[in-house]
Order: structure tokens, then C-alpha cells, then sequence
């Protein structure tokens, strides 16, 4: 892995996103996991949450509850959230594509991105 590759984001999708958003993502190159894919079915928050900060990757969410729970840590690799209905699932992969290109992981950490 290049020193660029490990600098890149990557996400993780919870049980709110669509699946359509990781194919989006993988089909331009970009690391996107999903809950199935994590095998984090019908698991916690919080559970969610420790899934992406051990794998260093942004969490990408419709569920609000994520903003109070990493306002109150601080300390995530990042969240990408989307209230529910307000994007089609195109334009969250773009959003996310460009948030891929013009973000570096280090630049994400501890923050909240509004999509």
C-alpha cells in the first residue's frame, strides 16, 4: 500500500444506506464496505460506530442518531451523513466521490460532512 493509499478515505456504509451507494463507489476504485458485507446486521450503534473507527474508515449515515453519538466522542474517523429522502442514491455517490477526491482521511477524522 502506497503512502497515498492509506491516506485515502474509505467508507462504511450502516443498515441506512442503500447497497446501490457501495456499488457506486466500488465501481470508480473507491473502498466502501457495507453492514452485510461486515456482517454487522441488526447490531448496535455503537457497534457500527467501532466497526469503522478499527478500520479507520468515514461512516457514511441517513441515521441521525450518529451525530449525537460522535459529537459526544470526537474522536471517529469520520461521518458522512444524508438525512433520510433528502438525495437520490446518484447523488450521494457523487457527493462521496468528491469527498473521496478532495478529502484525505487524516483531514476527515473528527469531522461530520454533511452530504
Amino acid at each position: 500500500m502506497t503512502a497515498r493509499q492509506a491516506m485515502q478515505l474509505r467508507f462504511h456504509l450502516d443498515e441506512s444506506v442503500n447497497h446501490a451507494v457501495a456499488r457506486g463507489l466500488r465501481q470508480r476504485g473507491i473502498e466502501a464496505t457495507t453492514t452485510t458485507d461486515a456482517g454487522l446486521t441488526g447490531e448496535t450503534d455503537k457497534a457500527q460506530l467501532e466497526y469503522a473507527v478499527c478500520n479507520g474508515a468515514t461512516l457514511v449515515t441517513h441515521d441521525r442518531d450518529f451525530l449525537r453519538i460522535v459529537a459526544a466522542t470526537g474522536d471517529h474517523p469520520g461521518v458522512a451523513y444524508c438525512p433520510p429522502g433528502r438525495r437520490t442514491i446518484g447523488q450521494i455517490v457523487l457527493r462521496l466521490v468528491h469527498l473521496w477526491r478532495t478529502t484525505s482521511a487524516d483531514e476527515m477524522r473528527g469531522r461530520t460532512e454533511f452530504l
